[in-house]
Formats: C-alpha cells, sequence, structure tokens
C-alpha cells in the first residue's frame, strides 16, 4: 500500500511545478521582449525629442547672391554671397522634377519622410553584396543633413536625421520640400541650386531646360565635382544616360523620348551668369557694402541692395571713355603704347596699365547719387579703380572755382581788375621766389578777375588766392572733402594737391546747389533676406560755400564753356545750359574736365597710371572734355539742363574796377566803370573814392543807407538814457 501510495502521490506534486516552470519561461520571455522594446522607445523617443530643438525656419536659410538694383528698381547685377540664385518650384522645368525624382527618391510623393521600402531594399542588397553600396536617404533626409547641424556620418545621426524627416513632413507640404532642395542642392563647378546650375552649364533658365539637361543635372546631384559637365564631359554624360533609363524604366518617358534625349551633344563650355556685371561701378557698391556691413551679412548673401546707378547713363560713360581714349591714340603725337597692343602678364593681372586710361564720376545734384562711375578702360585687365582713392592726382586748374567763390565771399567781384603779370619775388606772402607762369607762356597785363576764371590764368588766380586768403583756401579745400592733409602753401591755389575724382566731383556740387555740398554716395538702400531695410543712406547735406558768391562763380564758369577755355564743347555738339572747369597739370600728365547742369555734375579725368605727358598741349579741353559732352547730352535725356537761376535776390549795379566800389561819375569818364548783377549782399557799401565826382543814383542810396547805420547805434543811446532818466 505505502508502494502503491507513493507512487500515486508522484503526479499531484509535479504539476503544479510545471506550471510555475511555465509561467516564470512566459515571463523571462516578456522580459527578454520589454526591455529591448522598451530601449528602442526610448532611444526613438530621445531622438524624436532632439528633432524637436532644431529650427525649422533655417531649412529656408541658404546663402545666395546678393541682387544688386539700378536707380529705376531693376535688377542690375549680383555679387557676393553664394553662387546661388533661388526660384519658385513652378519656374523649375517638369523634366527636371521628374529626373529629380526617379534618381534620388521615387516615392517622394507617397512616402512620409522616410521610404521604408526603399530602405528595406537597400538593406537587402548591401546585405547580399557584403558592402554599403546603395544608400535610402530620401529627399527630404537629405534636406534635414544638408540643411541643419545633425553631426557626422554615424549611425547616431542617421537616426537624429530621420526624426528630423518626419518633423519636416508634418510641418511643411511635399512642394514646398521640393522647393527648398532644388534650390540647394550643389551642382558642382562652384554652382547651387538648379537655376545657377542651368545658367552656368546651359546659358538659360532653370525653367527652359529640356529633358536632356535635367536628366544631366539630376546625375551631378550624387557626386557634382566628380561629373561637371565642365571637367568631365565623359562621366557626365553616363550619368545622364543612367537617369534617362530609370526615367524609362518608371514609364515617365518613352524610349523615343529617351533615345533622342541620349544623342544630345555635352557642352563643356561654361557660360556667363546672366546678371553677374563686374565692372568699376560694382567695385565701387562693393567698397560701400564692406563698409556698411559685417562680413558674415555679405557672404551670407540674399541682401537686396538698391543703388543710385543708372544703367543708361552708366553705358553711356563707358563707350564715351573707350571711344575718346581710342582716338587720342590715333593722333599723330601720341607716342605711348596702345590698349589693342598690350598683352596681359602669364603671372597675372597687372594694375598699373601701360596704355592711356580715363575715368568719369556723374552724381545726381539734387540727392548726390552717383548715377555713373568708370574707372578705366578694362576691368578684365585691371582692378585698379582710377575714379575712387587712392588714386589720387594732381587736380590742377579744376580747383581754381573753389578759390574764386571765396574771394567773392569776402568781397572781391568778377570785373575788379588784376594782374596777368608775372609773379614778383616776395609778392606772395611765404612764397619766397615762387613764380608760377601761365601754361601759354604768355601774360596779357590788366584784366577782370572773370577773365582769370574763364581763361584759367595762373598768375591771376594765385593773387586772387591772396585776396581769399591762404588759411580759407586751405580750410574750405578739406571742408570740400578734398583731403584731410591740404598742403599749407599759396600753390594749391592752383590746385597743387592731389585727390580723387568722385570727391572733385562731389566737391563741384555745390555750384549747381546754392554752396551747399551733397555727399556723393551709391547704395540708397539694403534689405536684408525678408525685405527689411537694414540700412538707408543718410543724404548728407554741408553747407559750404556762400550762395551768393558760388552764383556768381557758376556765371564765370557758364561763360568757361562759351568763351574759355571749354568753348570747345559748343563745337562737339553740346548746347545745353551748363557750366564747368578744365583742369590740366604741369607737363599735361593730367587732363580733367569737371562741369556740370542744373540736374547732374560729371568729372572727367585723362591720364596714366605712371605720370608722364599725354601728348604736347595736352589740355583737359581736348582730352577730357569730348567725353563729358558725349555723357552728357546722354544724360540730358533724363536728367534735364534748366537754365541756371539765382538762388538769392540779385540788383544790378555799376562798380569801379579799380577800387572794387560803387561807381562814380568820375569811374564812368575814366572807364573804369562796369554794369553786374550782383548778389544784394554783395553790393559794395562804399562810393568809390578813387576817381571822383559824382556818385551814382545808386552810389548816393548806398551813401545814404550808410548815414542811417550811423545813426542807429546813437538812437538807440538815446532811448537807454531817456529809459533810465538821463537828459535828452
Amino acid at each position: 500500500m505505502k508502494i502503491f501510495a507513493r507512487t500515486s502521490s508522484r503526479p499531484k506534486s509535479s504539476k503544479p511545478r510545471k506550471k510555475r516552470w511555465r509561467g516564470w519561461r512566459w515571463l523571462f520571455a516578456f522580459i527578454l521582449l520589454a526591455i529591448p522594446l522598451a530601449i528602442v522607445v526610448a532611444v526613438l523617443s530621445f531622438y524624436a525629442v532632439w528633432a524637436q530643438t532644431f529650427d525649422l525656419k533655417r531649412l529656408g536659410t541658404m546663402p545666395e547672391r546678393n541682387t544688386v538694383f539700378d536707380v529705376d528698381g531693376k535688377i542690375y547685377s549680383r555679387l557676393a554671397g553664394a553662387n546661388r540664385l533661388k526660384v519658385p518650384l513652378n519656374q523649375v522645368s517638369p523634366y527636371f522634377i521628374k529626373a529629380l525624382l526617379a534618381r534620388e527618391d521615387t516615392r517622394f510623393y507617397e512616402h512620409g519622410g522616410i521610404d521604408w521600402r526603399g530602405v528595406a531594399r537597400a538593406l537587402y542588397r548591401d546585405i547580399t553584396s557584403g558592402s554599403a553600396k546603395e544608400g535610402a536617404s530620401s529627399i527630404t533626409q537629405q534636406m534635414a543633413r544638408n540643411s541643419l547641424p545633425l553631426g557626422g556620418r554615424t549611425f547616431s545621426r542617421k537616426l537624429l536625421e530621420a526624426m528630423v524627416a518626419l518633423r519636416i513632413e508634418r510641418e511643411l507640404s511635399k512642394d514646398q520640400i521640393l522647393e527648398l532642395y532644388v534650390n540647394r542642392i550643389y551642382f558642382g563647378s562652384g554652382c547651387y541650386g538648379v537655376e545657377t546650375a542651368s545658367q552656368t552649364y546651359f546659358g538659360k533658365n532653370a525653367s527652359k531646360i529640356d529633358l536632356s539637361e535635367s536628366a544631366l543635372l539630376a546625375g551631378l546631384i550624387r557626386s557634382p565635382n566628380r561629373f561637371s559637365p565642365l571637367k568631365n564631359p565623359d562621366g557626365a554624360r553616363v550619368q545622364r544616360d543612367a537617369v534617362l533609363n530609370r526615367l524609362q524604366q518608371l514609364k515617365k518617358i518613352t524610349s523615343n523620348e529617351a533615345l533622342q534625349a541620349k544623342r544630345e551633344k555635352i557642352n563643356s563650355q561654361r557660360r556667363r551668369l546672366t546678371l553677374i556685371q563686374e565692372n568699376y561701378a560694382m567695385d565701387a557698391v562693393q567698397r560701400d557694402l564692406n563698409l556698411l556691413l559685417t562680413t558674415d551679412q555679405i557672404d551670407n548673401g540674399g541682401l537686396f541692395i538698391y543703388t543710385t546707378l543708372d544703367p543708361v547713363v552708366q553705358k553711356a560713360a563707358t563707350d564715351a571713355v573707350e571711344k575718346q581714349l581710342s582716338k587720342i591714340e590715333r593722333q599723330s603725337g601720341f607716342k605711348h603704347p596702345l590698349k589693342s597692343q598690350y598683352r596681359a602678364p602669364a603671372d597675372g593681372e597687372d594694375n598699373a596699365m601701360p596704355y592711356l586710361q580715363g575715368a568719369l564720376v556723374a552724381i545726381d545734384n539734387a540727392s548726390g547719387g552717383i548715377r555713373a562711375l568708370v574707372g578705366g578702360r578694362d576691368y578684365g585687365q585691371s582692378k585698379f579703380n582710377r575714379a575712387l582713392a587712392p588714386a589720387n592726382r594732381q587736380i590742377g586748374s579744376s580747383f581754381k572755382p573753389f578759390v574764386y567763390t571765396l574771394a567773392f565771399t569776402h568781397g572781391l567781384l568778377p570785373g575788379a581788375a588784376v594782374s596777368d603779370g608775372p609773379i614778383q619775388p616776395g609778392e606772395i606772402q611765404g612764397a619766397g621766389n615762387w613764380s608760377p607762369g601761365n601754361s601759354d607762356g604768355r601774360y596779357v597785363g590788366i584784366k577782370p578777375v572773370s577773365y582769370g576764371l574763364i581763361q584759367s590764368r595762373n598768375t591771376m588766380s594765385v593773387r586772387v588766392g591772396e585776396f581769399a586768403g591762404l588759411d580759407d583756401t586751405q580750410k574750405i579745400a578739406m571742408t570740400l572733402g578734398l583731403g584731410n592733409e591740404i598742403p599749407r602753401g599759396a600753390a594749391i591755389y592752383i590746385g597743387s594737391f592731389e585727390t580723387d575724382l568722385k570727391d572733385l566731383t562731389s566737391a563741384y556740387t555745390v555750384f549747381p546747389n546754392a554752396g551747399v555740398r551733397k555727399q556723393s554716395y551709391i547704395i540708397e538702400r539694403i534689405d536684408d533676406p525678408e525685405h527689411h531695410p537694414i540700412y538707408r543712406a543718410a543724404h548728407v547735406t554741408l553747407p559750404v560755400l556762400d550762395p551768393g558768391a558760388t552764383w556768381m562763380t557758376t556765371q564765370l564758369m557758364e561763360g568757361v564753356m562759351t568763351k574759355g577755355t571749354a568753348a570747345s564743347a559748343r563745337s562737339l555738339g553740346f548746347k545745353l545750359p551748363a557750366a564747368g572747369k578744365t583742369g590740366t597739370t604741369n607737363d599735361f600728365k593730367d587732363a580733367w574736365f569737371v562741369g556740370f547742369t542744373t540736374s547732374m555734375t560729371c568729372g572727367v579725368w585723362v591720364g596714366f597710371d605712371q605720370p608722364t605727358t599725354i601728348i604736347p598741349h595736352g589740355y583737359g579741353s581736348a582730352l577730357a572734355l569730348p567725353i563729358w559732352t558725349q555723357v552728357m547730352k546722354k544724360a540730358s535725356e533724363r536728367y534735364p539742363a534748366e537754365p541756371f537761376r539765382a538762388p538769392v535776390v540779385t540788383q544790378r549795379a555799376t562798380v569801379c574796377s579799380i577800387s572794387n566800389a560803387i561807381a562814380t561819375s568820375g569811374c564812368v569818364a575814366a572807364g573804369a566803370a562796369y554794369e553786374v548783377d550782383l548778389p544784394v549782399d554783395k553790393i559794395p557799401r562804399g562810393v568809390c573814392r578813387v576817381h571822383g565826382g559824382d556818385p551814382t543814383l545808386l552810389g548816393r542810396r548806398v551813401e545814404q543807407i550808410q548815414e542811417q547805420a550811423k545813426e542807429v547805434p546813437r538812437g538807440i543811446f538815446r532811448s537807454f538814457k531817456r529809459f533810465f532818466g538821463g537828459g535828452k
């Protein structure tokens, strides 16, 4: 019985143990599955949270060319920034969109950011081949990787990339993602974005490229530098054909379309990007940009730079400079190298050109905006900008109008008699035996002050300068912006100091602007990539010279163009109201002409980079003036030249040329009287005491005014005495 009892009891005790073992086994299995799953969930959650920390606005932030606009708000050029031109998706050829999707992401419009089918396919092929030969990143993943700082090429980065891609798909539409992608892709040869690549490789906009060109661009994406058609046309052809085969396989094109596209020739010649101008005007824009913004702001690109440049005037200026200088080179007295014979050195650019150069600056009088700027004949051969500092040269007689204006401010009158004779040793205070002569070597005796400026007489101008005063002349030169270290010496009366063409032309704006200098500038406004203004021109104005005195000088400079050193302007076909002054330096090394209408001021310089005589008797009127007349005639079509009008009240007066006072009958009898329209505040306050005789009507009136002026203090004194209880 015991045996049976023991035997029967065993099954009862084994059943619970088996059940307990099964329970532990299931628990153990659950733990083995749950822990990895929890780890996966935790890791994915971690990366999902990490993906939320990235600013998706950066997807649309991509460096591109800065766009430069002209004075009319039209695109003039592009500069700096990455070589990228962003375009909306609807301005990209449908052929390229098809080729891109066939090459990079066939199921782009079907997946949610990660193409799981593509991942599985790539994983299978990598395992079977034993190497990582095929990637599986969707376009969205590529966008995340190329736009955001996700890290290096690690598994961790791939996880983060996937999570960011899922987030991008939730926040942006498919078309928005595709538009950002086609503008960001690098296509080799320094080209970013499909628009830049299309223009560089094919010379056309991205909207115009055909099937073959679209397939070629799509074939560049995975290895743009290796398969660039400029460096490797055969490799580019192979990649293009692979894309065409894929399009045919997906039934996006027919076999005939694929065959025809494959037959198209790969042209490996680089095209010049449209609207990328490299000239001296753009050099001036870049210089100012460097002063106004930081390097990062410029290099990041996307800026909208609104300039004051007028393409019509700019083209006229460029053409006129080359036309006139070529003409000078053909003259019999020209003994220098010709531009047509110049060959650039093998070791690079040569800034100092051996052939004749010229420069021009045209400024709008109303604003100070630079409408045209030419700094030489060929920007490709020499980047040295001769219109701007440090291209400083002696300005010669072109400075004289400022000296005369100062003298008029101090009371000298246009008809006052001044000697044109040789300057005697010791005559000019502090100048010792300095005795400059006239350019023609002649002396014509006593002449009116006006003659000295109209005919550009050096000896007369030095004597007028003495009347203006050396200290005031030096100060006014600096105030006009002609330099910070103007030498203190009588030679400055005839322009024996250096400045650059832009500053000299800017200084001349005081004449059409009634003594007010308009600060010249070339950038009107700068907007950031979101079109928010980050800079606006200040439009600085500075009253520099007396309005009445500048008007008097302007009248004389009108005479320069009708009967003076620039009278040849009429024979050159320029008949509009204008005023100006020629300038020629010693040995005819520099030729200048600066002139203005009521609307525009324009300065021209002609000379060599290494100063030397241009031609014998190469005056500014012969060398620089023809350029000025051509440009100003063209400019007048947009900037009308009106007759000059006095900015102050004027009155007719009879003045004695000897005493510089109101003339008397004695002055008339001596032939010293002349009539002139003067600003009221410039009419002499005294009557001539040299020639005697009876005062004229104006003279008697002046004497009465002077007597009344003397009585005013006496009257005031008597009033004070009465006020304080004094006697009469």
